[in-house]
């Protein structure tokens, strides 16, 4: 994810964002080639390998403040990044026992696929695709997204009509350049996509008005956004052209590190909906809830069947927060993104996420 004079330019402005939580590590850029070859099954023994070195390798992007994102400190934060560091939390009783790389579009199911990162939580869409011939196994989805198009407040543009004939700036290997083309397609409209792989150099290239308009996820519109010269000259379009759930994925082949990513996951979500969080889950320990105390582990031995300590629920929480906490540190209203949580409230306040029971 490379250069351009506007990168360096707005660099300051994005690293002046970045949220204050989240743990480090260590950044190794992979120079992984787009993959070809069909997926590695993954060893059967990850899960134990991942214990014995003493961390979880994950892959993220390092470069979407709010969901991967690497600050002047060197220390990463947003939504993806407290996912793996929930990982190393139920794992080691450490959340930041956890190894970053940056992975672009192109790099990260090559990744996963020869066992360079354990989890690739990468703001990245489930597809049919994708957990089939990709050879992916998902988590449950972590954040509920939805693909829009950014034009200029002076443009006129008002809906994808009135995009004919323009020049619209999209990343390659995603799911956004389809997407686009398949309603592009479905409406008769003819447009001219400018295509890049850098998601910096597709957002330099916009902000250099050589696009009328860009197109991504509405999240990652949203947060880029605010990092161009003037965001206020800005504006998002009302339509929504895709549905992206966004979840963290391992290799197919290892059904313990499968369950282990999903119940962590689940976890976050169970603790929100029980009111459980990282500051009173000490005094929740003493509950005599039978289902308080199963999630925590202070009665029967759940833990166990994951390979896990029967209070992982516990460490995550305690180290990470609720799914309403990582939520609000990230992308909430004391964020300068401040997303609103719309279809990623808890199911019994009008969202869409939703925890199996723990029993």
């Amino acid at each position: 994810m490379h250069k351009s004079g506007f990168i360096v330019a707005i660099a300051p402005l994005i690293f002046a964002i970045t949220a204050c939580g989240g743990g480090s590590g260590q950044t190794t850029n992979t120079p992984s080639s787009p993959g070809s070859n069909p997926p590695v099954p993954a060893t059967r023994n990850r899960l134990d390998s991942i214990k014995s070195r003493g961390q979880v390798i994950c892959g993220v992007s390092g470069e979407i403040p709010g969901f991967s994102f690497v600050g002047t400190d060197g220390k990463y934060s947003g939504i993806d990044v407290d996912i793996c560091r929930a990982m190393a939390a139920a794992l080691f009783d450490k959340p930041d026992a956890v190894e970053f790389r940056n992975l672009n579009t192109k790099e990260r199911f090559t990744a996963l696929q020869t066992g360079e990162v354990d989890v690739l939580s990468r703001n990245t869409t489930w597809t049919l695709s994708r957990d089939t011939s990709v050879g992916l196994e998902f988590a449950p989805v972590v954040f509920y997204d939805g693909q829009s198009i950014m034009v200029r407040k002076n443009s006129n543009i008002k809906s994808l009509a009135d995009l004919k004939d323009k020049a619209i700036c999209v990343q390659t290997g995603t799911t956004t350049e389809q997407n686009l083309a398949d309603q592009m397609r479905k409406r008769g409209i003819t447009y001219k996509p400018i295509v890049f792989e850098d998601v910096n150099v597709t957002f330099a290239t916009y902000a250099q008005g050589r696009c009328d308009g860009i197109t991504a996820d509405r999240s990652a519109l949203v947060s880029r956004r605010i990092t161009l010269p003037k965001p206020e000259d800005n504006v998002i379009l009302e339509e929504v052209i895709s549905s992206e759930p966004l979840a963290p994925a391992i290799a197919k082949g290892d059904t313990r590190l499968s369950d282990t990513l999903k119940w962590v996951v689940y976890s976050l979500v169970k603790a929100e909906e029980l009111g459980i969080t990282s500051q009173n889950v000490g005094q929740f320990a003493t509950s005599n809830d039978p289902d308080i105390r199963r999630f925590l582990g202070t009665e029967g031995n759940l833990g166990e069947g994951l390979g896990l300590t029967n209070d992982f629920a516990a460490r995550v929480i305690r180290h990470v927060g609720n799914y309403g906490e990582i939520y609000d540190r990230n992308l909430g209203p004391k964020t300068k993104l401040n997303l609103p949580r719309s279809q990623n409230q808890l199911w019994n306040k009008g969202g869409l996420l939703y925890s199996p029971p723990f029993r």
